[in-house]
C-alpha cells in the first residue's frame, strides 16, 4: 500500500527526459562512493582493530571531518564513520577530559565537555583548587575554537608556505645567526610550564646567544621585582582571603585580574554570615571596580592619596621607619577613616591582610613587610603564583637593541606586542631591522602582519601542554579535539629546531616520569589533570632583610593644572584583548556600567559637568542622555598623553574619584577580527612605561556616542524588598522579622503570609513528591563577575544579537546581572528617604532624586533569570499552552507550540523573557558565530536552536536534570544523593559558590539546607508567584556608620 503513495515532486522530476537520473540516485544515497567495502573487506585488520581514545582523535569520523570540511580553507577530508566505536564515545553521551588553559593572561584547570568528538563547553575540574577555576573568559575560550578567522596554515611574508619549508627556511636561518653570533630572542607569555621551560634551555644549548623574554601585556613588574627582591624568586605572593577578619585594599581589584585573579572564591567564603562573623572589606581606588562595589568601605582616592594612606598603614603597624616628603596630604574625612582603619588592623591583629595595586616595587615592599608583621593568616608567600613574570627593563632593552640591529631572531609566541605596546611604532620599526622574524598566533594579528614568518597556532584544546601554576601544584594540558586546520603548537617547533625526533606528548611525559611524577601514574595525573607535589617544586624561598629597600619616599603633585589621573584597567569580560574576536564576550554586559561592545572614558559627573562632557536628561521636548528607544547617549573627549591623542566615548561613572578618568585595554583591535568586532579604541597606546596611571588631558567634543547596554535603570528608589539588605549587628541581634520579614496579605481582616496556601488563587500541588529543583543564590557570595552568564550562553545556544539590537533592548541574556547604585551614601538611606516622603511635592521631589546614583553608592548585584514561579503568571495567559508547569518545579517552554503572542513576557513581574525578533542563526545580518557551519560546532545538540518569533528562556538546564534521571533509569537505581548538585550551567560555573542548584526533596541536601535559611527569601513575594529561585540576605559589615 505505502508503495503506491504519491509524493511532492519539484519540476524536474516532472520532466520525463530526467528520468534515468532521478532513478539512479534514488537507489544511491552517496553522489560519491565512500570506500567501505574496501575497509570491511580487510578480515584480519578488522577483526584486530581497536580504536584508542588517541586514534579516535586522529581519526574522529564524520564530527570533526565537518569541521574540517566547514572551514573551507584546506583540502576535502574523506572520513567514514568508526566502525569500530570507542569505547568511551556513546552517541548522545558527554564526555569529560580534564585540561588546562594558560593563554599568557588566564589560567584555568577545567573540564571540557565534548559530545562525539566535539568540544562544546568548558566545565569546573572540582580536583583542582578553587583558585584555578574558570572565569567568564575561559567560559567563552572554547568558542575561539570554531573562529572560522583563524589561521588555517604557516606563513611566509603574508603568503601561505609549508610546515616542511616552514621548518626548513626557518631553522637554517637560525642556524646562520647563531653561527654570527647574533641575539636570538625567544619573546613569549608566560608559559608557566616545566617542560617548556626544559624545551627552551635546549633550545639555548642548541643555538648561540639566545635570550628568553617573557612579557605580560599588562604587567605586574613591580610586584615580581619586590617578592623577587625579599624571596628570591621571581613570582607573587598567594593570599587565602577566607581567613580573613579585616582586609584592606589600596588600588588592587583584587575581585577582578589583579595579579592574575582567582581570588572570589576564598573571599566569598569569608563573607558569609550564617555563623554570625564575616570578613570586613575596606578598599581605597579610583576607578569604580568589582571590588570596590563590593566593599563595606569604599574610598575614591588619586593615587597619591592611595599612597599616603599605605604609608600610614606602614607607620602604625611596622613603626616610623621610613622618611616621606611630600607636599599633600590626606583631608579630613579620609584621614578620621584611615586612624579608625588603623584600629580595626590592630584589633584583627594576624585576622588581617594588607594588598595594594600600586606598580611601584617600594609600595609592593611595604605591602609584604606589612603582612609579615601582622603575621597575616592570608598572606601565603610560601604557595608562590608562577602566572606573570614579566619584566618591564628587559622589555624597553629588547626595543632600543632592535633598532640598533642587535637582534638577528625575533621568534613570538602567545604575544601581540604591536598592538599591546605603546612604544608599537618603535618596537615595529625595530622588527623591520631583524634578520628573522616568527610570530605564532592563532590569527593574522596585528603582529603576525608585521613578521615575516607565521606559525599557525593551535588552539590550547588542540595542544599538549603542563603547568606550575603555583608552587607545587602541577597541571597538564590535552588535546580534545584533532586540530582543524594545518597548525602547530609552539614547542612543536622548538623541537624541531633543537632536532628532537621526540613528539610533543612523549616529550612531556617522559619529563614528568623522570622529574615531576616519581613512582606515581602518568595515566592519573592525565585523568584528573592536576598533581600535587611540593617536593618537585623548583622553588624555593630564601629569605632577605628589608632593610636595604629605599626607605625614602617622595609624592609630589606634578600633574598640570586641569589635567587628569588616567587609570588604566581590564574589564572583567575583554582582559587584554585576546578574545577580541568573540562575540560571547563582546556582548558580554560590563558588571558595573552594563554596557556591551565597547570600551569607553569613565568619569564622575562632578567633573563631566566641569568640563562640558555631561550630557542632560532626556525630556518629552528633547532627547540628550537618551534616545526615543531608551538608549544611552554620551559625547566623545580626545584625551592627550603628550603627543599622543585618541578619541574615546565617554560614560559617567558613579564611584569615579574626582580629578581621574578610567579606560580599559583589549579594544580597538582592527587585524586578525572581524568588522563586527573592531570596536572601542586601543588604551594600550596610552599605556607608557607599563604604568597604568598616567597624567592626561580631557578635550570634550560635541559629537555623540551611542552606547548598548543591557539596563539602564540606576537605582532600587528604596525598594528594598528587590535586594533586602541587613548590617552584620542586625544580623546577629534581632529577630529575623525585622531584616528578613515575609510579604503578608489581608484574609479575613488577619494578617496571613503571602506563602501560606490558605490564600492561594490555586488549589496547591503536593510539591513534596518526587524531585523539585530549586536555585538558591547568595547576594553575599555574588561578586558580580559574570562566569554564569557566559555559561548559560553555551550550555543554551543563546544568540548573539549585535550592538544595534542591544541597544534597542533586544538582548537575548537568559542570565542578567542587575547592579544597582544607592541613590544616599547607602541603600538603607534609600529605604529611608522612600518611606518618610509624605504629600505630593514631597513625592515628586524625593523619587526624582532617588532615580539619581550618589557620588560614591553602595553597591549590589543581583542574578536574575527565570524564578520558575510555581504559581506562574505567564502560563495562565499563553493561548496555545506553549509554556506549562512542570512536576520538578521548572516552567517549561515549547518552542513549537509558542506563536509569538508575547504575552507571557508582558505578564511576567521579573522581565526575564526573551522573543527571537530575527532569526539569529544562519542570518547574514547577525554574521556572528551561528552564521557559519565552524561557528555552529559549538551548538549544544541537547538544546533546540530557537527560529523567528518564538519566546525563550531559562530552563534550569532541564536537559541536564533529565540526563541524570535517565542515566539513573538505565542503570536500574534511584538518583544518588547530590547527583543533581549543581547540574544548572549558572551553579556549574559558579566559583565563588553563590549559586546552588539541586533538589529540594533530597532529605540533607545543601539545596534543602538554604532554602530554611533565616536569610532566604523569594523576590517580589508580595506578588505570590511562589518562585523556585530562592535569593539569601545581603549582610553588610559597617561600622561606625561606615
Amino acid at each position: 500500500m505505502s508503495n503506491n503513495k504519491k509524493y511532492w515532486k519539484n519540476l524536474a522530476e516532472l520532466n520525463s527526459a530526467n528520468n534515468d537520473v532521478f532513478d539512479e540516485l534514488e537507489n544511491k544515497e552517496f553522489i560519491q562512493e565512500i570506500p567501505v567495502e574496501e575497509f570491511l573487506s580487510d578480515k584480519e585488520n578488522l577483526e584486530n582493530s581497536s580504536t584508542s581514545r588517541r586514534d579516535f582523535l586522529k581519526f574522529i569520523g564524520f564530527s570533526t571531518a565537518a569541521a574540517t570540511l566547514a572551514a573551507c580553507e584546506g583540502p576535502v577530508v574523506k572520513s567514514i564513520p568508526y566502525v569500530v566505536q570507542p569505547k568511551e564515545i556513546i552517541p548522545g553521551i558527554a564526555n569529560y577530559y580534564a585540561t588546562t588553559i594558560g593563554n599568557g593572561y588566564d589560567f584555568a584547570n577545567v573540564l571540557i565537555r565534548s559530545r562525539e568528538g566535539r568540544p562544546i563547553k568548558v566545565e569546573k575540574n572540582k580536583l583542582a583548587p578553587d583558585s584555578k577555576s574558570a572565569n567568564g573568559r575561559v567560559h567563552a575560550s572554547i568558542l575561539d575554537l570554531y573562529d572560522n578567522a583563524r589561521l588555517a596554515q604557516p606563513t611566509k611574508d603574508n603568503m601561505p608556505i609549508s610546515w616542511f619549508g616552514f621548518e626548513y627556511e626557518t631553522k637554517s636561518s637560525l642556524e646562520d645567526i647563531s653561527s654570527r653570533n647574533k641575539e636570538i630572542v625567544l619573546l613569549t607569555q608566560t608559559f608557566a610550564s616545566p617542560s617548556t621551560k626544559r624545551l627552551i634551555q635546549d633550545f639555548k644549548l642548541k643555538y648561540n646567544n639566545v635570550n628568553h623574554i617573557t612579557y605580560d601585556s599588562f604587567s605586574e613588574s613591580a610586584a615580581l621585582d619586590a617578592f623577587e627582591t625579599r624571596y628570591g624568586i621571581r613570582g607573587l605572593s598567594n593570599y587565602d582571603f577566607s581567613k580573613s577578619k579585616v582586609i584592606v585594599s589600596v588600588g588592587a581589584d583584587f575581585l577582578g585580574d589583579w595579579q592574575g585573579g582567582g581570588y572570589d572564591c576564598s573571599y566569598a567564603k569569608g563573607r558569609i554570615p550564617d555563623s554570625g562573623k564575616m570578613s570586613r572589606h575596606i578598599q581605597f581606588e579610583s576607578n569604580m571596580t568589582l571590588s570596590g562595589a563590593n566593599a563595606d568601605l569604599r574610598v575614591p582616592l588619586k593615587l597619591n592619596e592611595q599612597k599616603l594612606v599605605l604609608i600610614e598603614i606602614y607607620k602604625s603597624v611596622v613603626g616610623n621607619k621610613i622618611q616621606l616628603k611630600s607636599d599633600i596630604k590626606l583631608d579630613k574625612k579620609t584621614k578620621n577613616i584611615v586612624d579608625r582603619l588603623i584600629n580595626e588592623i590592630k584589633s584583627a591583629g594576624k585576622g588581617s591582610v594588607i594588598i595594594s595595586g600600586i606598580k611601584e616595587e617600594g609600595y609592593q615592599s611595604l605591602v609584604l613587610e606589612i603582612n609579615e608583621k601582622l603575621k597575616s593568616y592570608s598572606f601565603d608567600p610560601s604557595n608562590i603564583i608562577l602566572t606573570r613574570s614579566s619584566d618591564d627593563k628587559k622589555i624597553s632593552d629588547l626595543i632600543s637593541r632592535m633598532k640598533n640591529g642587535e637582534v638577528g631572531a625575533l621568534i613570538m609566541s602567545g604575544v601581540n606586542p604591536v598592538y599591546s605596546l605603546a612604544d608599537s611604532k618603535n618596537f615595529s620599526e625595530g622588527l623591520r631591522k631583524v634578520d628573522l622574524s616568527i610570530c605564532f598566533s592563532m590569527k593574522n594579528d596585528e603582529s603576525a602582519i608585521a613578521s615575516k614568518y607565521v606559525a599557525a597556532a593551535n588552539h590550547y584544546l588542540e595542544s599538549w601542554g603542563d603547568f606550575e601554576l603555583v608552587s607545587g601544584e602541577f597541571s597538564l594540558a590535552q588535546p580534545v579535539i584533532r586540530t582543524l586546520f594545518d597548525t602547530k603548537q609552539f614547542q612543536e617547533l622548538l623541537l624541531v629546531w633543537t632536532e628532537n625526533k621526540t613528539s610533543i606528548h612523549d616529550y612531556i611525559k617522559n619529563y614528568w616520569q623522570s622529574s615531576i611524577l616519581g613512582s606515581d601514574s602518568w595515566n592519573k595525573a592525565l585523568h584528573d589533570g592536576i598533581y600535587y607535589n611540593t617536593s618537585s617544586s623548583s622553588y624555593n624561598l630564601r629569605v632577605s632583610d628589608f632593610r636595604h629597600h629605599n626607605k625614602i619616599f617622595t609624592i609630589h603633585n606634578t600633574a598640570p593644572l586641569n589635567s587628569f589621573e588616567l587609570n588604566i584597567y581590564a574589564k572583567t569580560g575583554m582582559g587584554d584583548g585576546k578574545h577580541a574576536n568573540n562575540p560571547w564576550l563582546q556582548e558580554f554586559p560590563d558588571p558595573l556600567t552594563r554596557a556591551t561592545w565597547d570600551n569607553y572614558l569613565t568619569i564622575s559627573e562632578f567633573d563631566a559637568k566641569e568640563i562640558g562632557l555631561f550630557l542632560e536628561p532626556s525630556t518629552f521636548f528633547n532627547q540628550s542622555s537618551n534616545d526615543a528607544n531608551g538608549g544611552l547617549n554620551g559625547k566623545y573627549a580626545i584625551v592627550k598623553l603628550g603627543k599622543k591623542e585618541i578619541k574615546a566615548p565617554v560614560l559617567i561613572q558613579p564611584g569615579q574619584a574626582r580629578g581621574t578618568v578610567g579606560l580599559a585595554i583589549g579594544y580597538g583591535r582592527y587585524e586578525g577580527v572581524k568588522p563586527e568586532m573592531m570596536v572601542g579604541v586601543n588604551a594600550f597606546n596610552l599605556y607608557n612605561d607599563f604604568n597604568p596611571v598616567q597624567s592626561v588631558e580631557i578635550i570634550p567634543t560635541d559629537e555623540i556616542h551611542e552606547f548598548a547596554l543591557i539596563q539602564l535603570q540606576n537605582t532600587l528608589m528604596g525598594r528594598g524588598d528587590i535586594i533586602k539588605e541587613t548590617t552584620l549587628d542586625e544580623f546577629n541581634t534581632k529577630s529575623v522579622e525585622v531584616w528578613n520579614s515575609q510579604a503578608v496579605v489581608s484574609l479575613n481582616h488577619i494578617e496571613t503570609p503571602v506563602s501560606s496556601p490558605d490564600v492561594d488563587l490555586w488549589q496547591e500541588f503536593d510539591r513534596s513528591i518526587g524531585h523539585h529543583f530549586n536555585l538558591s543564590i547568595d547576594l553575599n557570595a555574588c561578586t558580580g563577575c559574570g562566569a554564569c552568564v557566559i555559561a548559560c550562553h553555551a550550555e543554551n545556544n543563546v544568540p548573539v544579537v549585535g550592538k544595534a539590537e542591544i541597544r534597542k533592548s533586544r538582548d537575548m541574556h537568559w542570565l542578567r546581572i542587575d547592579r544597582y547604585y544607592s541613590s544616599e551614601d547607602s541603600f538603607y538611606d534609600d529605604d529611608m528617604k522612600k518611606d518618610n516622603i509624605s504629600g505630593l511635592g514631597s513625592s515628586l521631589t524625593s523619587f526624582g532624586e532617588l532615580e539619581n546614583p550618589s557620588e560614591n553608592p553602595q553597591v549590589a548585584f543581583q542574578p536574575i533569570m527565570c524564578q520558575h514561579c510555581n504559581h506562574a503568571p505567564c502560563e495562565t495567559v499563553c493561548p496555545v499552552a506553549a509554556t506549562s508547569h512542570g512536576r520538578q518545579g521548572q516552567n517549561h517552554m515549547a518552542y513549537n507550540r509558542c506563536v509569538g503572542t508575547r504575552y507571557c513576557a508582558n505578564n511576567c513581574p521579573y522581565k526575564v523573557r526573551r522573543f527571537n525578533w530575527f532569526l539569529y542563526n544562519g542570518n547574514d545580518e547577525f554574521d556572528y558565530h551561528m552564521n557559519n557551519d565552524l561557528g555552529r560546532m559549538v551548538i549544544n545538540p541537547d538544546v533546540t536552536v530557537r527560529s523567528r518569533g518564538v519566546m525563550e528562556k531559562c530552563s534550569f538546564c532541564i536537559q541536564n536534570t533529565q540526563a541524570v534521571i535517565l542515566k539513573a533509569k538505565n542503570e536500574g537505581r534511584p538518583v544518588a544523593a547530590g547527583e543533581f548538585n549543581d547540574t544548572c550551567a549558572c551553579a556549574s560555573a559558579c566559583s565563588s559558590g553563590a549559586m546552588r542548584f539541586g533538589d529540594i526533596n533530597e532529605p540533607g541536601s545543601r539545596i534543602a539546607e538554604l532554602k530554611k535559611n533565616k536569610r532566604a527569601y523569594h523576590l517580589l513575594d508580595a506578588v505570590g508567584t511562589k518562585p523556585n529561585v530562592v535569593y539569601q540576605v545581603k549582610v553588610r559589615n559597617t561600622k561606625n556608620n561606615v
